[in-house]
């Protein structure tokens, strides 16, 4: 069985070939931390990649940080060797890009319990967070998330995506202002994934903002996420986290009104009342439901 553990809103990528920017991850605010080996490292420095990564992930843990390596996809024909070097006590799980079908979920699933085994970790203990970014990967998502026990968070990845298909990204704030609903191309398999996670149970986290200076952008494309059901975001500076959380955490405003949404509801069904109000809004079963995911999402039980 996996870990108990709750959800991430923010995960942050550290480029798996720089030391010194994993020593640096150590003081970071943020918890939860993605030591990257794929997309972040040249070809020719994956092996030492791979060194450094496990070194640094115990003393990463020992400073109360979750961890998610990302390893090179299965197709790579590096996946088991990275596997094998980061599976431990002091990780989650794993990240993995280009999952694509629900046999190479079952593939990694075999290469993770022997990693584990190898290890002195309790199979079933390491956590998977796949990568839908491909055509065949949206088309598969429902499938993917339900394969796995190890599978509670999904990520679309819009860059691979856009190769995958063929199509240009041009992420400016004319396309994701207020006035626009993000970019068209990626405007079905970005909600596609979220609600493909959402039936299966997964945690859906959005792909990362590419302009990591671009702090309205972010707050923007962030917003836009989370109305299409994601709960979190990938972040790929340390100075996008902030925005991020701000973004997916209930504010208090609406941790305020969610309680008053369910002490309403319960002192009508008390009453035996079959219509309640609240400032003039019908409370019915979604409102009720909406408000009980708030409580949820700001880790508050009812």
């Amino acid at each position: 069985m996996t870990a108990v553990i709750s959800n991430p809103r923010t995960l942050l990528f550290v480029p798996g070939n720089q030391p010194k920017m994993l020593l640096k991850a150590v003081g970071f605010e943020t918890i939860w931390l993605i030591p990257d080996l794929e997309d972040s490292v040249p070809a020719a420095e994956k092996e030492s990649a791979r060194e450094i990564v496990a070194e640094y992930i115990p003393k990463l843990a020992a400073v109360g940080k979750l961890l998610a390596p990302r390893v090179n996809s299965m197709s790579s024909g590096l996946a088991e060797a990275d596997i094998n070097a980061v599976v431990s006590n002091d990780i989650i799980g794993i990240s993995i890009g280009k999952i694509g079908n629900i046999e190479e979920v079952a593939a990694l699933e075999k290469i993770v319990a022997t990693a584990e085994k190898r290890a002195g970790v309790e199979v079933g203990r390491t956590a998977i967070l796949p990568w839908l970014e491909t055509a065949e990967a949206v088309i598969n998502a429902y499938q993917i998330c339900k394969s796995s026990d190890r599978i509670r968070w999904a990520a679309f990845g819009a860059e691979d995506f856009s190769a995958d298909m063929g199509i240009s990204r041009t992420v400016d704030e004319t396309e994701i202002d207020s006035s626009t609903v993000g970019e068209p191309g990626l405007a079905y398999p970005r909600s596609a994934v979220a609600i493909a996670a959402r039936a299966a149970g997964v945690h859906a986290l959005d792909t990362p903002f590419t302009k990591f200076r671009d702090t309205d952008g972010l707050r923007a494309d962030a917003q836009l996420a989370k109305s299409i059901g994601y709960k979190g975001k990938l972040a790929i500076h340390p100075a996008q986290v902030e925005v991020i959380e701000s973004v997916f955490k209930p504010t208090a405003a609406e941790i305020q009104r969610a309680k008053q949404v369910l002490e309403i509801a319960a002192e009508g069904e008390a009453e035996g009342r079959g219509s309640i109000s609240l400032d003039g809004e019908m409370i019915d079963m979604p409102v009720i439901l909406r408000a009980r995911n708030v409580l949820r999402d700001a880790g508050i039980s009812e």
